[in-house]
C-alpha cells in the first residue's frame, strides 16, 4: 500500500484547475484520477488522456478531490465529496469568521464520514498563514505586516467578474505599505451595462469594501492580464525581553501555479497523515506536506 499512488480528482478547470492537473502529474506519489467539470466536451490539449466527467462517481476510487472552483462555491461543493468519504482540499480565500465557520462545518462532516477537509490551502490564507504563525513564535510580541503584490488577485477578479454587467474583470493588488492595499479593478462591460452600477456593486462587496478600491472600464481585460503576484511579510517584535527583532519573508510567484502546488501538497497530508475532520494549514506539520519517509525528511531537512 505504501507504494500505491494517491488518486486525485481535480474539480473545476479554470486557471487553478489547469495548474493543479500539472502539479498532480508531476507529483511522484500521485496519479490523476480525472477532472470533474460541467462540460465534458473535448477541450484543452493537456486534457488528452485524462478522464473528464461531470460526476466524481464515474472516476472509480478517488482519494482526494482538489476543489478548484470559486471561493463562494466551496461551502456547497465540499460537503458533496466529504459525504462520499473523499478527502477535500480547497483554497477558500476569505479570512476571519467565514473561514472559521467553514472549517467548523466541514470538521463535523469530515468526522461523520471518515474524511479530511483541508480548508484555505492557498498562499494567503494558507502558506503565508504558516509563516505568520512561525514569526509569532519567534517574536511573541510585536506587529506583523503582510503586503501583497503588486499582482493579480484571482479571488478578487472572480468576484468582480461575477457582478451583473461585467463581461470580464481583472483585480490588481497594489501595496501601499504597512499591510494597506489599493485594489485596481479593470472591467470589460457587457453591452448596455451601467458602469456606475457595476462600480457600486464591486466596491460594496466584502472582498473590496475594506480597501481603497478603484474601478476602471477598459475595452479588453485580456490585454492586461498577468498572473504574477508577490508578498512581503515583515514582523518587528520582541524575543523574550530582547527587542528590535526584524523578520522578513518575501516571494514573487505565478499565482495559480503556486496555489495549485500548495493544494497538491495538502492533498498528500489529507490522505496520509491527518485524522478525519477539518484543518487549516498552520494545523498541519510541514513535513506532512512532502513525499518521502519521515526518516529521510528529518535527515535531509533538520
Amino acid at each position: 500500500m505504501a507504494n500505491t499512488p494517491l488518486r486525485i480528482a481535480v474539480v473545476g478547470y479554470g486557471n487553478i484547475g489547469r495548474a493543479a492537473l500539472e502539479a498532480v502529474r508531476a507529483a511522484p506519489d500521485m496519479e490523476l484520477a480525472g477532472v470533474v467539470r460541467r462540460s465534458t466536451a473535448a477541450g484543452a490539449p493537456e486534457l488528452a488522456g485524462a478522464d473528464v466527467v461531470d460526476d466524481v462517481a464515474k472516476l472509480g476510487k478517488v482519494d482526494v478531490a482538489i476543489l478548484c472552483g470559486p471561493t463562494r462555491s466551496i461551502p456547497e461543493i465540499a460537503p458533496l465529496y466529504l459525504r462520499r468519504g473523499i478527502h477535500t482540499v480547497d483554497s477558500f480565500d476569505i479570512h476571519g469568521q467565514k473561514l472559521w465557520d467553514l472549517r467548523s462545518s466541514l470538521d463535523a462532516l469530515g468526522k461523520e464520514h471518515g474524511a479530511v477537509a483541508v480548508v484555505s490551502a492557498g498562499w494567503d490564507p494558507g502558506s503565508d498563514s504558516m509563516v505568520r504563525t512561525l514569526m509569532l513564535a519567534l517574536a511573541p510580541r510585536g506587529i506583523t505586516y503582510t503586503n501583497f503584490g503588486p499582482g493579480m488577485s484571482m479571488g478578487h477578479s472572480v468576484c468582480a467578474k461575477s457582478k451583473a454587467g461585467v463581461k470580464d474583470a481583472l483585480s490588481m493588488t497594489i501595496p501601499t505599505g504597512t499591510g494597506v492595499h489599493r485594489r485596481m479593478v479593470y472591467v470589460e462591460l457587457a453591452d448596455g451595462a451601467d458602469f456606475a452600477a457595476v462600480e457600486r456593486a464591486i466596491k460594496t462587496d466584502e472582498y473590496f469594501a475594506n480597501d481603497d478600491t478603484r474601478v476602471f472600464a477598459v475595452p479588453s481585460v485580456e490585454a492586461l492580464k498577468d498572473m504574477g503576484h508577490a508578498v512581503l511579510m515583515q514582523r518587528k517584535g520582541v524575543s523574550g525581553v530582547t527587542q528590535n527583532q526584524l523578520l522578513e519573508f518575501r516571494m514573487t510567484i505565478n499565482n495559480p501555479a503556486l496555489t495549485a502546488q500548495i493544494m497538491v501538497a495538502c492533498a498528500r497530508a489529507a490522505a496520509t497523515k491527518l485524522r478525519p475532520g477539518a484543518y487549516t494549514m498552520p494545523e498541519i506539520a510541514p513535513m506532512d506536506l512532502l513525499p518521502g519517509s519521515r526518516e529521510e525528511l528529518v535527515k535531509t531537512l533538520v
